[in-house]
């Protein structure tokens, strides 16, 4: 497994680039996952449903389950919140893990940058930025520049720069080596 991570501020185009990077690198035949960073209280459960009542009454953990979908709903009650490597553990193998968000973590990362948002980037506080896609031409930028309109430039970028993941501290767990 491999990872690449997509880093940006809010509104400079993460989600829109993955939405369309992730089915041009399906179709060059790699199977892949993401993670998302959430830096406020979301919930993917729906009041007035079984498994959110489950959840809500204490269980720590719901998993529901469909002929077309499983899903693993785990309340951390005070926890402290997983770092990546803990949740790339909970994975299924694939070729690829495009991670949104985890600005902070140690692994190689896009920087996603538009000028109209009106942010500083982010790659000179970041040796792990190894790429930045613009929406504009950057002069005398110190990585390599993207064109964020240029979805195959990106994928070709990703297939050559993603980095295995044990490169970042992630161990499998015992049922996932042993298949």
């Amino acid at each position: 497994m491999r990872l690449i991570g997509f880093a940006g501020w809010s509104g400079a185009g993460k989600t829109t680039l993955l939405a369309r990077l992730i089915p041009v690198l399906v179709g060059r035949g790699h199977r892949v996952s993401t993670i998302k960073h959430a830096h406020h209280n979301f919930d993917v459960d729906q009041p007035g449903k079984d498994s959110h009542t489950h959840r809500v009454v204490g269980a720590t953990e719901v998993l529901v389950s469909s002929a077309n979908r499983w899903a693993l709903m785990h309340e951390l009650r005070g926890a402290p919140e997983p770092d990546l490597p803990e949740l790339l553990a909970h994975l299924a193998p694939v070729d690829l893990v495009l991670v949104e968000g985890f600005k902070r973590d140690h692994h190689p990362k896009i920087e996603i940058h538009r000028a109209e948002v009106g942010k500083p980037f982010l790659h000179p506080e970041d040796p792990y930025i190894v790429a930045i896609a613009s929406d504009a031409p950057l002069a005398d930028a110190p990585l390599p520049v993207l064109d964020l309109d240029d979805v195959e430039a990106v994928a070709d970028f990703v297939d050559q720069h993603a980095a295995p993941i044990d490169g970042i501290g992630w161990r499998p767990s015992a049922d996932q080596s042993a298949g």
